[in-house]
């Protein structure tokens, strides 16, 4: 895909019945960016907009951000050399335990709800 703007644009005049029928073609794809593959010979996904992020519940998220912060302190304070070995063993033993209890907690499907 390039990555220069589209700015023209086309216009064409079709019956009811080839409308319904390019539609079918399309299937799931929108009808501009089919139009592109099959007259420009353009790679279907490149012209793809990204999939909307789902909604997430804001307190979740600062939830999460916090995790992350304490992650991140907890990684400074490993790399700096302030703790001992016994120190960074434990804490490499608290997060595997924290590893498998996310993972117990995961489900196969990424779909949000």
């Amino acid at each position: 895909m390039t990555t220069a703007k589209r700015e023209r644009v086309i216009k064409i005049r079709v019956t009811d019945e080839e409308f319904a029928r390019l539609k079918g073609l399309s299937g799931d794809e929108r009808l501009a960016e089919w139009m592109r593959s099959q007259c420009l010979g353009h790679d279907k996904a490149a012209g793809r907009r990204r999939t909307p992020v789902p909604k997430a519940d804001p307190a979740l998220l600062r939830q999460l951000a916090g995790i992350g912060n304490n992650l991140n302190q907890v990684a400074r304070r490993v790399n700096s050399g302030e703790w001992g070995a016994v120190e960074r063993v434990q804490v490499i033993a608290v997060l595997m335990a924290m590893e498998r209890a996310l993972q117990a907690l995961s489900v196969p499907s990424t779909e949000v709800t």
